[in-house]
């Protein structure tokens, strides 16, 4: 089955070899802890307000330091682990990573107070806590989540991209442009640390199977899911201008998605601490008044409620053209999941917003930014 579905170089591992893919996970999750406990780190406060003493919950950031320290490790091969063994082990790790989220997420569950969600498998899916801090508020979960998943991304990608060159005679750069396509995105995401405090996944989910799985592995290991199909084939040969459009489109169209998601978010981080603030000197805020609330509609969330998910859109498409592979479905599993993620987070959100600003403020903010997600289109 797995020389059918184009994988099955991933499936050569010693039985040995194979139990260690397995157990990667737990010793990838126990030396971040390490390195975050470590390493030093900044105090800020978030958004989220912590229900015990009425004040913005504070968090130590150290993502950026974790990250390029988990780099140098990798890339000198300071553990002594080959820098291809996260991509040829995948298949193992993502079990081995399912089957620790799951233990992982009944602890943090059944040790919590039964809350809205009665169905226990339901609650382990959803979660009961919001939020988990251990060690004096040194580590905060959903932090490290992000933390572990996204250096993981990136380490996973270039594992891959290692892999393809020893293996593979005629390379393709586009497996080397993908590996570099997410390492900027993590990247860009620990230079903005600060602005994650004021997501979606921060403020709104709980601590579940949904999270733990989800912001661990599926992140940190399913991600790179292009890559298992992908790598073992060479450069697709395409020659001219289709050639330069490849290769020139494809990082154009990511830096396009790039400037999308990222100033949506900084200018609505901008917004959340200083209301009154023209973002970038150009994008005065425009807002609805909600009670003590308010809706921002202006600039990027002028031109649609959740223009920031198009910018992922676009991350998406870009990663299923850099291989120039376009014939082979491996190149869009990520594509169509990125659709499928943000269609349902949109409607999901907008449920969440029409409860927090009221339904009239809500269907107001509607009819004046009437596009969810593509401007002019949808």
């Amino acid at each position: 089955m797995f020389e059918r579905l184009g994988v099955g170089h991933l499936t050569e591992l010693t039985a040995g070899e194979a139990v260690l893919g397995f157990l990667t996970p737990l010793f990838v999750m126990a030396a971040f802890v390490v390195l975050q406990m470590i390493l030093p780190g900044r105090r800020v406060t978030g958004y989220v307000v912590d229900a015990a003493t009425g004040q913005p919950r504070s968090y130590r950031l150290n993502g950026l330091l974790v990250f390029a320290a988990a780099q140098l490790l990798w890339w000198f091969e300071l553990t002594g682990m080959p820098r291809d063994w996260f991509y040829r082990s995948s298949l193992y790790a993502v079990a081995g990573g399912t089957v620790l989220a799951a233990i992982l997420t009944a602890i943090a569950v059944f040790t919590q107070p039964e809350g809205e969600v009665k169905n226990r498998l339901l609650a382990l899916w959803f979660g009961r806590a919001s939020e988990m801090q251990f060690f004096n508020g040194r580590l905060d979960l959903k932090m490290y989540f992000y933390v572990v998943g996204g250096t993981m991304l990136s380490l996973n990608a270039w594992s891959g991209a290692v892999w393809h060159h020893d293996n593979i005679g005629d390379l393709n750069p586009g497996v080397f442009a993908f590996a570099a396509f997410v390492t900027f995105y993590v990247f860009d995401y620990f230079i903005f640390e600060r602005t994650m405090l004021y997501t979606y996944d921060i403020i709104h989910e709980r601590l579940g199977f949904k999270l733990f799985w989800g912001g661990l592995f599926v992140y940190g290991w399913v991600f790179i899911i292009p890559m298992w199909g992908l790598a073992a084939h060479p450069d697709p040969g395409l020659s001219g201008g289709w050639r330069m459009l490849w290769l020139i489109g494809a990082p154009a169209l990511y830096a396009a998605g790039w400037v999308i998601t990222r100033g949506a978010s900084l200018q609505k981080y901008t917004f959340k601490r200083w209301p009154d603030r023209t973002f970038l000197g150009v994008f005065a805020p425009q807002v609805i008044e909600a009670g003590d609330r308010k809706i921002l509609c202006s600039g990027f969330w002028g031109a649609a409620r959740h223009f920031n998910y198009m910018g992922e859109w676009c991350f998406g498409l870009a990663i299923a053209l850099v291989w120039g592979h376009f014939d082979i479905l491996w190149a869009w599993v990520y594509f169509v999941y990125v659709i499928a993620l943000f269609l349902l987070r949109q409607s999901q959100d907008d449920r969440h917003c029409a409860v927090k600003y009221g339904p009239e403020k809500w269907a107001e903010y509607r009819q004046r930014v009437p596009y969810r997600i593509v401007p002019g289109i949808y």
